[in-house]
């Protein structure tokens, strides 16, 4: 399947942040599916972006920021999410986390080491920019 230049970087960063929690046998820990991206009305040089993100037992990403307003609801399980000042939170089946355009996220990992967890993230982001980049310590 052919995605949107941006949904294809997305997918890509999530892809190489996913690497912390990779096994032995390199197999990945995130898994992407991109399920929307479009430009927003009435916002010009704004677009959406939507899709879910399952992080298999273990799984979790580098640390990354978005330049972009985030906003996370957990569909399944529950993920430790921490940006940079802030004390981390796990979020659990249900309830949501929101992540600034200026947010460090320093942690993104799966709560349990037995159970996946599953959420959607919806970006609000600059049409043409990554949605995702590494930061330093990461």
């Amino acid at each position: 399947m052919k995605y949107p230049r941006t949904v294809s970087l997305l997918i890509a960063s999530f892809s190489l942040l996913g690497a912390t929690g990779q096994a032995a046998d390199s197999k990945n820990t995130t898994v992407v599916q991109p399920l929307l991206t479009e430009p927003l009305s009435g916002v010009p040089g704004k677009e959406v972006t939507v899709l879910t993100v399952e992080y298999l037992p273990g799984g979790a990403s580098l640390p990354h920021r978005h330049d972009a307003d985030v906003f996370v609801y957990v569909l399944e399980g529950a993920v430790t999410m921490q940006v940079d000042g802030k004390e981390p939170v796990t979020v659990r089946k249900g309830q949501t986390f929101r992540e600034s355009p200026h947010d460090i996220h320093r942690q993104s990992a799966n709560a349990s080491k037995t159970e996946p967890a599953r959420f959607v993230v919806f970006m609000v982001k600059d049409i043409g920019k990554p949605a995702t980049r590494p930061v330093d310590g990461g």
